[in-house]
């Protein structure tokens, strides 16, 4: 039987970025709040302090950071046909667990999405008809606009300490940013990254090409700075131990060093750790929440949180699977097309190359996250026609900070062999001569993406897993063959000693790497009928649920998700402390 606690006003799963924003924005209105995250506490000073953290085996090689799949994971599959069998180890996509959750091992590229991406639907009908978006592409409008978002990125923008140069202020083109972004009303807080001699490379070659190069805005501090809530950030070094990683200077935009803090400082708002919610509980007509379950995974004693409102900020995988475990929505069904809850999961596609330049020296262990130079030319530009080329979406094309660690990096020519003498000389003439050219493309919804429960396998909880089917559809594989054409073609440009063979993800598999970017299972939109929240996030059958995070996202953008899953927290958790909490229900 499980003890029942005394009730809290608000109870907010997971405590990551959606989490910490929520917490900080609701904190100051004295109710009491309670924040559950099924992972350990987490500090700078006590977890990611030099030696301890330039760990590569134990932290990027043996995801210290990250989830443990022994405990909780996915089933995966491509198609309906096939029998969807468990991750059994972290591959494809890496999702934290711990206090700042992904926020912590993040890279710390920082995007503002734009109306191509949040009106993607009427922009290609508008352009190209109704008849270009495929039968089986179920693409939606977001049901905002970049003007309503601007002030909220702007705000995330200031609380991360984004390093950058504005292309657009105020609808003034500026030199050296990106000259194709959305007006923004005032310029990053932060100057740019250095940019590397490989980067400024790429971008010479590209401006010859008559592309438009520019640094990537990143959460990596490029200086010393205090964010508006007086949380102070460290210059980053370059150490190189940045993706899969704490960092070890609080230079890195990260909630634990940020949000998290502000939000603690109210002494109305509860932190309880190693919390593991399985499940929103619901009245008996199954239209209000009234608090949570969960398990203290350090006693294994069983709870139950009541609470007039619940906010989901876990990780977008998560979010999905407690509203299936909850029965909050209805759930997809790919055969009829019917039910929103799991629909629209999409994930990232992509290309790129190697380049061997004899002689040259790129020193890749001087690296960060973020950084890197980059062409937003088969975007954002709005003059780039996507027609004869048959696709919808986009691609980035770029150079970034290979990060250059004993363990994983070891570039080497086509042909050589994968282990051996000759291997090793390889390695030892190429680590310091290779540079690479990644393409990050935009990946549509389909009909036959979704997620859904497991029927066979469970979770240590007993609780079925969530089942992901997905592969590569034709509109990703044509985007995808573009991006690696174009990669080619810039490299081929750049005049290597040796061209790598441009590749492009085709089908996909969860055994390698490829993007911590997963979106969709929960989208937003301004009808019921197609999406499971409204454009505030909120819930639209338990309209005492919010919904905070990527699973929102209807598709997939070439950029990475965390500008928006930021600037829609910021903005859901505004209008809840000026809006819901002075009269609960819909949000109109």
């Amino acid at each position: 039987m499980a003890r029942r606690l005394p009730a809290v006003d608000i109870v907010i799963v997971g405590m990551g970025w959606t989490g910490g924003i929520a917490a900080r924005e609701l904190g100051p209105t004295g109710l009491k709040i309670c924040v559950l995250e099924r992972g350990g506490p987490r500090s700078t000073e006590e977890d990611f302090s030099i030696p301890t953290i330039r760990d590569e085996l134990r932290f990027a090689q043996r995801h210290d950071l990250m989830a443990d799949t022994a405990k909780d994971t996915v089933t995966v599959r491509n198609t309906l046909a096939e029998t969807a069998l468990p991750m059994r180890r972290l591959g494809s996509f890496l999702p934290g667990e711990g206090v700042g959750g992904a926020g912590v091992h993040w890279n710390g590229t920082t995007w503002r999405w734009g109306d191509n991406d949040l009106k993607v639907r009427s922009r290609t009908e508008a352009a190209h008809g109704r008849g270009f978006i495929p039968k089986d592409m179920p693409l939606r409008d977001w049901g905002v606009s970049y003007a309503e978002l601007e002030p909220y990125y702007d705000r995330f923008e200031y609380v991360a300490g984004v390093s950058g140069k504005a292309g657009n202020l105020q609808g003034k083109i500026q030199p050296d940013g990106n000259p194709f972004e959305a007006p923004r009303a005032r310029d990053y807080p932060l100057p740019p990254l250095v940019e590397s001699y490989g980067a400024a490379k790429f971008a010479k070659v590209a401006s010859e090409m008559g592309y438009h190069p520019f640094l990537r805005p990143a959460a990596n501090a490029s200086k010393p700075y205090v964010n508006p809530d007086g949380a102070r950030l460290g210059q980053c070094q370059y150490c190189g131990f940045c993706e899969r990683f704490g960092c070890e200077s609080n230079a890195k935009g990260s909630p634990h060093i940020t949000v998290i803090p502000t939000a603690l400082k109210n002494p109305n708002v509860e932190l309880r750790t190693w919390s593991w919610v399985q499940k929103v509980m619901l009245d008996k007509a199954g239209k209000k929440a009234t608090g949570v379950a969960y398990v203290n995974v350090l006693t294994g004693e069983e709870l139950e949180q009541p609470a007039d409102l619940v906010l989901l900020c876990a990780y977008g995988l998560s979010n999905v699977h407690l509203m299936l475990l909850s029965g909050i929505g209805r759930p997809y069904d790919p055969l009829t097309g019917r039910g929103v809850v799991g629909s629209h999961y999409a994930y990232q596609g992509g290309a790129g190359m190697q380049l061997f330049f004899e002689g040259e020296s790129f020193n890749p262990f001087i690296a960060t996250g973020g950084g890197g130079t980059l062409i937003d030319d088969f975007h954002l530009d709005p003059h780039f026609d996507r027609g004869p080329l048959g696709y919808i979406g986009g691609y980035t094309v770029a150079v970034g900070s290979p990060s250059g660690r004993p363990i994983s990096y070891r570039p080497t020519p086509p042909g050589t062999p994968r282990w051996g003498s000759e291997w090793k000389r390889s390695t030892a003439k190429w680590y310091q001569s290779t540079l690479s050219i990644g393409a990050s493309g935009a990946v549509m919804p389909n009909r036959g993406n979704y997620l859904d429960l497991d029927p066979t396998y469970r979770n240590r909880f007993g609780q079925p897993l969530m089942r992901m089917t997905f592969d590569f559809k034709d509109n990703d594989v044509r985007l995808g063959r573009h991006a690696a054409e174009v990669c080619g073609a810039i490299g081929k440009a750049m005049k290597p000693s040796i061209l790598g063979q441009p590749a492009f993800r085709t089908n996909w598999s969860v055994v390698p790497y490829q993007s911590t970017h997963n979106t969709g299972g929960a989208i937003m939109g301004a009808e019921p009928g197609t999406s499971a929240v409204n454009t505030w996030l909120q819930s639209w059958d338990v309209t005492n649920v919010f919904v905070l995070g990527a699973s929102a996202f209807p598709h997939n953008s070439a950029y990475n998700p965390t500008g928006p899953v930021a600037a829609l927290a910021f903005r859901t958790a505004g209008a809840i402390r000026d809006r819901y909490l002075k009269r609960p229900g819909m949000l109109t």
